[in-house]
């Protein structure tokens, strides 16, 4: 038994939606047809095409070839000019930086603001990732420990450098 495509349709048959039993329609296969050839007659002229591709069909295109650039084309680039694309800080504060194990604290900003700490050894970035020094104290921002000796520019018993905070 086979089904008819347009009655079948596209999709395989499952228990919700069972193929229709009017789809399926007897074929007859002869037992001898292993033994003898069929032959297939060409299709019917209405099917075939004015295009039609065969043994004998050339593949040109029409048109001339594009000449192939091989070296890349110059461009034109402005200048550089001086300056930096940092924004200003909202604001600085100026004292006293220690060490801490732990990350980045300061005592008046939020977790999360991002901050630039200057000292006699050089800026770094970074953000404050929780509450720092207890108030009353001229400590202003507890660094991590490698980061303070990198601001601090000072042999490794320094306990503490001065430093100015740019607040982002």
């Amino acid at each position: 038994m086979v089904a008819l495509p347009g009655i079948a349709g596209s999709r395989s048959p499952n228990s919700v939606n069972p193929v229709d039993p009017a789809a399926f329609q007897p074929l007859q296969v002869p037992a001898n047809a292993v033994e003898r050839p069929m032959a297939i007659g060409p299709l019917d002229p209405s099917f075939a095409s004015a295009g039609q591709v065969d043994g004998s069909t050339e593949f040109v295109e029409p048109g001339v070839e594009p000449k192939r650039v091989v070296e890349r084309p110059t461009v034109r680039v402005p200048a550089p000019e001086g300056g930096t694309a940092q924004k200003p800080p909202r604001y600085n504060l100026s004292g006293v930086a220690t060490f801490y194990g732990n990350g980045t604290t300061a005592m008046r900003l939020p977790r999360g603001t991002t901050i630039v700490v200057c000292g006699r050894g050089g800026c770094i970035e970074r953000t404050v990732t929780d509450y720092g020094p207890t108030a009353g104290t001229d400590r202003i921002i507890d660094l991590y420990t490698p980061d303070f000796f990198d601001i601090c520019g000072c042999p490794s018993w320094a306990g503490e450098t001065k430093v100015t905070v740019s607040v982002y």
